[in-house]
């Protein structure tokens, strides 16, 4: 009874900053959890046809911009008023998903989603700030527990219903995701209220310019930059579940069983989420990260509660490594499932530990500093992340340029992929050159050329994390 007390405690802008939230993370996971596809997919299916190091040039650098550029956005905010950063941040998502639509050359599409990475970085400190504004030491666990919610639920829902539109037309994917941002303009205009300002009025320069002085102050204690280092290879490996994960699902994985399976027990839904072959999208099937995260979050988080945080984060990358291991190393669409639940144990278990210890190793007086430079390995994560997923990637996993392999060793004449010869009428070429259906052909390189290698690759970079850690934990700040 004493929770739902709580709850009468909040304010109307605690709750529309909850529903924005909810939105923008509708609108964005709707389309980044399907971008690489989009990126990357054979042309003739309305995808963009880009090489995988082409794919991780524009997410890389995007979504690196995205985590460190809200220093700069988050001082601007404070300056300026939140509304009014709200109302410019949805007018670039809105404008930035509309050129991601448009656009079909990768210089423009680097421009567009740099460009709607912006706009995201205007959006991401206002509501975790307004949320802060907007609770009390007694509401404030219960409130944070509301926006990670909301966070997640934006984060099944998004993807969920891009894996149906995506089926009628990648287009329906992008509108999608602006009808989504342009519902928080009516949210924000009726219900948002701008916080007061605190503080001293000073101009946006100094605001700037006091953001980066307080960087520098925390990153002059090198034990934490070491800390902040050794866990971008914890997010680099995490973000692999938007990089490479979807493409290795779309090249690989037969999830004509998960289909059955859910048919069986519930065919409406079978039939809503699956495609017309009688598969679940990859986009769907990735959603379900989100959706374990939803069913599970408090309970994993009552049972790592007992450790200490860094033994939680270590504990929880060697578990996300595992899962990790099972989704790059198998075909089955069930054994894909069991890794993403293994996965999002491991994220639950190691995610939120990050941010509690950080506030935990923070001196007293610069707790809000520390704090706000925690972001920066999200950033380095998703830089390296980009590397991983491109040209090594591409090398070691990607079906297209391994059968490319195999049709030169056999001195087959194929034409090149182009414009009018799309990634799609290769292999199709390619399989009836070497007779053989779409499903041997596939079956034969995986065997041949063993794709799920990569995992050893993405596995190795997080366990690598842990041992960094121990070390850490060991011999420089020794327990």
């Amino acid at each position: 009874m004493a929770v739902f007390s709580v709850f009468k405690k909040y304010n109307t802008t605690f709750w529309a900053s909850n529903v924005i939230e909810l939105f923008e993370r509708w609108a964005w996971y709707g389309f980044y959890m399907a971008f690489a596809l989009y990126l990357v997919n054979s042309k003739d299916t309305g995808a963009l046809g880009l090489s995988q190091a082409e794919k991780s040039a524009i997410m890389g650098t995007g979504s690196m911009l995205l985590y460190f550029l809200p220093v700069i956005t988050g001082a601007i905010a404070d300056k300026l008023g939140y509304k009014r950063i709200l109302y410019l941040s949805f007018a670039l998502y809105i404008t930035g998903f509309y050129m991601i639509k448009s656009f079909d050359t990768f210089g423009l599409m680097f421009f567009a989603f740099v460009w709607t990475c912006v706009g995201g970085a205007f959006f991401k400190p206002i509501i975790s700030a307004m949320i802060s504004k907007n609770t009390t030491d007694e509401t404030s666990s219960i409130g944070f527990g509301i926006f990670y919610m909301m966070v997640n639920i934006g984060g099944f829902i998004g993807p969920f219903f891009a894996g149906v539109f995506m089926q009628k037309s990648w287009d329906w994917v992008f509108y999608m995701s602006m009808a989504t941002i342009a519902f928080n303009y009516i949210i924000t205009l009726i219900f948002f209220r701008e916080p007061k300002v605190e503080g001293d009025q000073v101009s946006i320069g100094k605001n700037i310019a006091q953001a980066f002085k307080n960087i520098w102050i925390t990153l002059k204690n090198w034990k934490y930059v070491l800390f902040l280092l050794i866990m971008v290879l914890f997010w680099a490996a995490f973000n692999q579940l938007y990089y490479s994960f979807p493409v290795f699902i779309e090249q690989w994985v037969d999830t004509a069983t998960l289909y059955r399976g859910v048919e069986s027990v519930w065919p409406w839904l079978a039939h809503t989420i699956g495609t017309a072959e009688g598969t679940i999208t990859t986009v769907t099937l990735t959603s379900m990260d989100s959706f374990f995260i939803i069913v599970f979050q408090i309970a994993i988080s009552a049972l790592v509660m007992r450790f200490n945080p860094l033994a939680a984060m270590m504990g929880g990358i060697l578990v996300l490594s595992g899962g990790l291991g099972i989704m790059f190393s198998a075909q089955s669409g069930w054994l894909i499932l069991l890794g993403i639940l293994v996965f999002g144990i491991g994220e639950m278990s190691s995610s939120p530990k990050f941010t509690e210890y950080v506030g935990r190793i923070a001196p007293a007086d610069k707790k809000a500093l520390y704090m706000g430079t925690s972001f920066l390995p999200y950033a380095g994560g998703h830089a390296l992340a980009g590397w991983l997923s491109g040209d090594l990637y591409e090398k070691t996993s990607d079906k297209i340029y391994l059968l490319q392999q195999e049709v030169a060793r056999r001195n087959l004449s194929i034409p090149e992929i182009s414009e009018s010869f799309s990634k799609n009428d290769f292999f199709n070429e390619a399989a009836a050159k070497m007779v053989m259906t779409k499903q041997e052909l596939t079956n034969f390189i995986w065997t041949e050329y063993q794709p799920s290698k990569i995992w050893y690759i993405y596995s190795g970079v997080a366990v690598l994390a842990v041992v960094l850690l121990w070390l850490y934990n060991r011999f420089i700040i020794k327990n």
